[in-house]
C-alpha cells in the first residue's frame, strides 16, 4: 500500500512539474505609441512586442499594453493610468514588465507639467514593482526623436532620460538604453515620421530585448564585495551602480551590471571616463563589468603599465575574468597596447578609438599632427627622457609591438575618423595595419568618412559591441536564428498595403494545389522572377524562366529584404512541400552581407536554411547557390564577403544538398561583374542577368 501511495505521489509530482514548466513566462510591454506600434503596417504582427514574441517563442507570452499619445503625467494630456490598458496590465500579473515611457512627456503639450515627470514616473514604476507577482521591472529609455519642433530630443536627452536612469539606480532596476539604437542620423525607413519606428525599427528593439532576456548569467557574482579596496563613494552610471576607489592616490572605478554574465567578463577603459559611453552601457547590459584605472598623464610609460598590473591583480582576485576587453580612446591607445604587449595572455580583445599608436605623432607632432607641447613635456617626464631627441629613439611604442600582437592573434578593432588632424590615421592606425599585415594579421578598421578626431565611437555602437561579444565568445549568431521578416516598403516590389506577413501568406496561397518542377527560395533577387504571385508587382525574370523551365512549371518563393534567418523561419513554419517540387534552389544571404553580418555567421545561416529545406522537402532535389556575387569590383568589401562565404560553404557541405557556386557565371576574367547583367547597385539583376541565371538553372535541373 505504501508503495502504491508513493507511486501516486510521484506521478502527481511529475504532472505538477510538467504543468509548472509549461506555464509561459508572462511579459507585459507597457508604453505609449511606440510600444503600441503606431504607424506600423499590420502592427499586430510587427510591433516590437509582437516581434519579441517571435524571438522568444512558446516559453513566453508577450502582451502589448501600449496606448498612443499617453504619458505618466497624471495631469497631462492622456494619462496612461486612465486607460483600460493600464488596468489590464496590472491585472495580467506579469513576470516581467518592460516600461517604455517618457517620449510624450517631452512633447510641447506637456511642457508646463514636465517638472513633475520625475515624481510621477517613479510613482508609476513603483505600481508595477509592488504587484503581487513581484515582476522583474525593466526600464527602457526613449528612442531618439528626430523631430525638430515637438518631442525634441534635447529634452529627451537632458530631462527625461536622466530621470529614468536615476530611477533605475535608486530602485536597483534593470535598464536598457534604446536612445542610441538608431544612431544620430535620421534614416527614413527606420523611423518614417522621425518619431515612431517602422516595423524594421521595431524589429531592432525586439532583438535587443531578446538578447537581454536570454543572456547567460553568472550564478553568483560578488566582485565589488570581494574587491580588496573599500570604495570612496558610490555613484550612478547611466542607471548602474558605480564605485570609486582610491588606490594609493590613484583614482579607480568599477561599475557593476545588474546581472553579471557567466564568467564575469569586463571591459577596461583606458582614458576619458564617461566620454561617449554607449559601448560601455551596452556591455553593462550584456553583463560586463566596466572598470577604469587612471593613467592619463603617464602616456603608456612603464609606470603606467605597472599601475595597470596592480589593478589587474586586484580585479582578477575579486572574481573578474582572467581575460579583459581593452578600450583605448586617443592617448588611451598608448597604455592599452603597451600593457597588452606585456600581458598577451590576459587580453580577450582590443577596441581602440582614434588611438595614438606612436607618441612621435601625438603629442610630439613630428608628422602632420600639430601635437601638444604641454603634453609632450608631461610625456618626457613620465618616461624620464632628457629631451625630445631621446624620445624619438624610443622603440616601444604600440607600433613596435605589431609582431607580438599579430603572433598572439588578439582580435582588434579600430574606429577612426579619416579627417583626423590630431591623431592622423596615416601616422597611427594605417601604419599599424600595414605592419600587422606583414605578419599575416588583418586589422579590422571602421572608417568614418569626413570625421575628425571627435566625436569618438559610433552613436549606434552595435558594430563595436558585436565585435566584442564575438571576440569573447558571447555573440549569438542571429543569422541562424529563425524569425519572421519585417520589411514593409513599397519599393520591395509588392502590391499596395502589403507587408512581409501578407507576402509570406501570398506565397503559400500561390503554391497550394500545384505540382512544380522548380521552386526558387530566396530574397528580392529571387522574388524578381515574379512567377504567378498576386502580391508581386515586378516580374523581370518571368519570361526568361518560362522559356528555360516551362510556363507554370515553377514558382519564386523569394521575399524582398529577407535574410537567412527569415527564410529559415519560412521553411520551418510554412509548408512549401505542398507544391511537391522536383527541384528547389536556395539563393540567400546578400542582405545579411549588406547589413554587416560576419561572413562565417552568414554561411552558417545559409547552411541552416539548406538543412531545414532538406528536412521539409524530403523528396526534392535541393541545389544550394548560397548567394550571387555582388559588388562591381573584385576587391570591393561586399565581393570579398561573398567570396569568404562561398569558401566556407565549399568546405562545409550539407548532406543531401548539392552546392553550386554561381560566381563564375557573373564575373569577368578580371574579377569585375558583367555590367549588363546587373542593375546600377551591382546587387540586383537586369533582364540579361535573369536570362543567364534561368538558363544555368535549367541546365542543372536537366542533368
Amino acid at each position: 500500500m505504501k508503495r502504491i501511495l508513493f507511486i501516486i505521489f510521484a506521478l502527481l509530482l511529475v504532472v505538477g512539474c510538467q504543468e509548472k514548466d509549461s506555464t509561459p513566462i508572462k511579459i507585459a510591454c507597457v508604453g505609449d505609441s511606440i510600444t503600441f506600434g503606431a504607424g506600423i503596417a499590420n502592427r499586430e504582427q510587427n510591433s516590437y512586442p509582437a516581434q519579441l514574441q517571435e524571438y522568444l517563442g512558446n516559453g513566453y507570452e508577450v502582451k502589448n499594453f501600449g496606448v498612443s499619445a499617453t504619458t505618466v503625467l497624471c495631469e497631462g494630456k492622456q494619462p496612461y493610468v486612465n486607460t483600460d490598458q493600464y488596468k489590464a496590465s496590472l491585472e495580467y500579473n506579469p513576470d516581467i514588465v518592460f516600461i517604455k515611457m517618457g517620449t510624450n512627456a517631452a512633447a510641447n503639450r506637456n511642457t508646463d507639467l514636465r517638472p513633475l515627470f520625475g515624481q510621477e514616473y517613479r510613482k508609476f514604476v513603483d505600481t508595477y514593482i509592488n504587484l503581487p507577482s513581484k515582476p522583474k521591472v525593466i526600464l527602457l529609455t526613449p528612442v531618439r526623436s528626430f523631430m525638430e519642433r515637438d518631442h525634441g530630443d534635447d529634452i529627451i536627452s537632458t530631462e527625461i532620460i536622466p530621470v529614468i536612469t536615476q530611477t533605475a539606480y535608486e530602485r536597483d532596476l534593470d535598464i536598457i538604453n534604446l536612445h542610441n539604437l538608431f544612431g544620430n542620423k535620421w534614416v527614413s525607413h527606420i523611423m518614417p515620421d522621425k518619431l515612431h519606428p517602422s516595423s524594421i525599427g521595431a524589429g531592432r528593439i525586439a532583438m535587443k530585448l531578446y538578447r537581454y532576456l536570454t543572456l547567460e548569467r553568472a550564478k553568483k557574482s560578488s566582485v565589488v564585495a570581494d574587491f580588496a579596496l573599500q570604495p570612496v563613494k558610490e555613484f550612478n552610471f547611466h542607471g548602474f551602480k558605480g564605485y570609486e576607489y582610491d588606490n594609493d592616490g590613484v583614482r579607480c572605478y568599477i561599475v557593476e551590471p545588474h546581472q553579471a554574465a557567466k564568467g564575469n567578463p569586463w571591459i577596461w577603459r583606458a582614458r576619458f571616463w564617461g566620454h561617449e559611453p554607449q559601448v560601455d552601457i551596452d556591455l553593462l547590459e550584456q553583463g560586463f563589468y566596466l572598470t577604469y584605472c587612471e593613467v592619463g598623464d603617464l602616456y603608456g610609460s612603464e609606470q603606467a603599465v605597472e599601475r595597470w598590473n596592480k589593478f589587474y591583480g586586484l580585479a582578477v582576485k575579486a572574481g573578474l575574468n582572467k581575460k579583459v576587453v581593452l578600450e583605448g580612446m586617443s592617448r588611451g591607445g598608448l597604455i592599452v597596447y603597451n600593457w597588452a604587449a606585456e600581458n598577451l595572455d590576459k587580453v580577450a580583445c582590443i577596441y581602440a578609438d582614434a588611438p595614438v599608436m606612436d607618441f612621435k605623432s601625438w603629442p610630439m607632432g613630428q608628422g602632420r599632427s600639430e601635437g601638444s607641447e604641454r603634453d609632450t613635456e608631461k610625456l618626457l617626464a613620465a618616461y624620464g627622457f632628457s629631451d625630445k631627441a631621446e624620445a624619438c629613439t624610443w622603440s616601444k611604442n604600440p607600433l613596435d609591438h605589431a609582431a607580438a600582437i599579430a603572433k598572439a592573434d588578439i582580435p582588434i578593432l579600430h574606429v577612426v575618423g579619416d579627417a583626423d588632424n590630431v591623431v592622423p590615421v596615416e601616422e597611427n592606425t594605417a601604419l599599424f595595419e600595414s605592419r600587422l599585415a606583414k605578419y599575416g594579421y588583418t586589422l579590422k578598421v571602421i572608417h568614418k568618412a569626413g570625421v575628425g578626431h571627435h566625436p569618438h565611437s559610433l552613436n549606434d555602437p552595435n558594430q563595436i559591441v558585436s565585435f566584442i561579444l564575438k571576440a569573447t565568445g558571447r555573440d549569438k549568431n542571429m543569422c541562424a536564428y529563425p524569425v519572421p521578416g519585417n520589411e514593409y516598403r513599397s519599393a520591395a516590389g509588392w502590391a499596395a498595403g502589403a507587408d512581409w506577413h501578407v507576402v509570406d501568406e501570398d506565397i503559400e496561397a500561390t503554391l497550394e494545389g500545384k505540382k512544380l518542377r522548380l521552386l526558387l527560395l530566396g530574397n528580392s533577387i529571387t522574388q524578381g522572377f515574379g512567377g504567378n504571385r498576386a502580391k508581386v508587382t515586378t516580374r523581370a525574370g518571368k519570361g526568361a524562366m518560362d522559356a528555360a523551365v516551362g510556363k507554370d512549371m515553377w514558382e519564386a518563393a523569394g521575399i524582398a529584404g529577407d535574410r537567412t534567418q527569415h527564410l529559415l523561419w519560412r521553411l520551418k513554419n510554412g509548408n512549401y512541400n505542398r507544391c511537391q517540387p522536383d527541384v528547389a534552389v536556395i539563393t540567400i544571404g546578400i542582405n545579411n552581407v549588406t547589413a554587416g553580418d560576419a561572413p562565417r555567421d552568414i554561411a552558417e545561416g545559409i547552411i541552416a536554411c539548406a538543412k531545414e529545406a532538406r528536412k521539409q522537402l524530403p523528396d526534392t532535389r535541393i541545389i544550394l547557390f548560397g548567394l550571387l556575387p555582388a559588388g562591381k569590383e573584385a576587391d570591393s568589401s561586399v565581393r570579398q564577403a561573398c567570396n569568404e562565404i562561398h569558401d566556407y560553404l565549399a568546405k562545409n557541405k550539407v548532406r543531401g544538398v548539392e552546392y553550386v557556386n554561381p560566381t563564375p557565371w557573373f564575373v569577368k576574367p578580371d574579377g569585375s561583374l558583367y555590367e549588363e547583367m546587373y542593375g546600377g547597385d551591382f546587387l540586383h539583376l537586369s533582364g540579361k542577368g535573369y536570362t543567364m541565371w534561368s538558363n544555368k538553372i535549367a541546365e542543372l535541373i536537366s542533368e
